[in-house]
């Protein structure tokens, strides 16, 4: 009988010591329904004595509509020059990625000298949809530093295909002896984007075409930016009132051409897949990111 009464007690506690787990799990089930008013978000975004709020209203901000501003846009380039959270300073990265415009490159790519590898990669993905020449050689100099991290030197390679010059051409030929893959990869649709060429990653075939010519960026491509999409599961189904949509690629902001524009416009999941593109376009500036790496496919 005492053991019996034992056993009864300690799956009391037990329950009892799970309560706040499921009171917690309950209460974010009910935030998915009621997030956050852009009150709230923007509080958040500017709370000085807590990073996670500051990290989590700037997330919220850079991924609003509204979220370009200009009260906001002070805010993220304060927060790219002086944040000294990693965290921080990564989401005000992507803020100005998404809602900056070109003269915010020079700032952003400070951040590609950061200890920290997020704020690296931030940066990295930002200065995709940034164009500024002057950059560029910032850019393809962390790309051929076999020391960065590899998922950082993959955007790198990404964000040099606006860049058709000498240098950045020789930097991307030169990551494809680098021994990671998703490198040479993006490497190699960066070199297609530049000059509408296809040698693969075959790094003297490049070379010897760049060296029998003297215009080897004629046929250059107009670059975008990729973006992310992912399969659409049942629990997105199920909040119908709050439909998934994926952002265009699109053309960096600060690059010049004929009728194009620059836009944060979404595309509902299920028109993503069928619409058509509106510009030539290498497979980095098409593909899509992977959900558990970020890095384009």
């Amino acid at each position: 009988m005492k053991v019996r009464f034992s056993v009864f007690a300690a799956l009391a506690l037990v329950g009892l010591g799970g309560c706040d787990t499921i009171s917690s799990d309950f209460s974010n089930f009910s935030e998915s329904f009621s997030p956050p008013s852009p009150q709230e978000a923007a509080q958040w975004a500017a709370d000085p004595n807590d990073r996670e709020n500051a990290r989590r209203g700037t997330i919220l901000l850079a991924n609003a509509p509204w979220g370009g501003a200009a009260p906001y846009l002070q805010m993220y380039r304060l927060y790219a020059e002086d944040a000294l959270d990693p965290l921080v300073r990564a989401a005000s990265l992507q803020a100005l990625g998404r809602h900056g415009d070109a003269t915010d490159a020079v700032l952003v790519a400070k951040s590609l000298a950061s200890p920290f590898r997020q704020a690296r990669l931030a940066s990295a993905k930002a200065l995709q949809r940034l164009h500024d020449p002057i950059v560029a050689d910032t850019i393809w100099s962390r790309l051929i530093d076999v020391n960065e991290d590899s998922d950082v030197r993959t955007e790198l390679a990404i964000a040099l295909g606006q860049y058709p010059t000498p240098a950045v051409f020789q930097a991307l030929v030169s990551a494809l002896s680098q021994r990671d893959l998703a490198v040479n990869v993006a490497a190699v649709d960066s070199l297609r984007t530049m000059t509408g060429m296809n040698f693969a990653i075959d790094e003297d075939a490049w070379l010897v075409f760049y060296a029998s010519t003297s215009t080897p960026f004629a046929n250059a491509r107009i670059p975008l930016y990729p973006t992310f999409v992912r399969q659409i599961d049942v629990w997105d189904r199920m909040l119908f009132w709050s439909p998934v949509v994926f952002e265009n690629p699109d053309v960096p902001v600060g690059v010049k051409t004929f009728g194009s524009r620059r836009t944060n416009s979404a595309t509902s999941a299920s028109d993503a897949a069928t619409q058509p593109a509106a510009l030539p376009t290498s497979d980095a500036a098409t593909g899509t990111r992977d959900a558990a790496t970020g890095t384009s496919k």
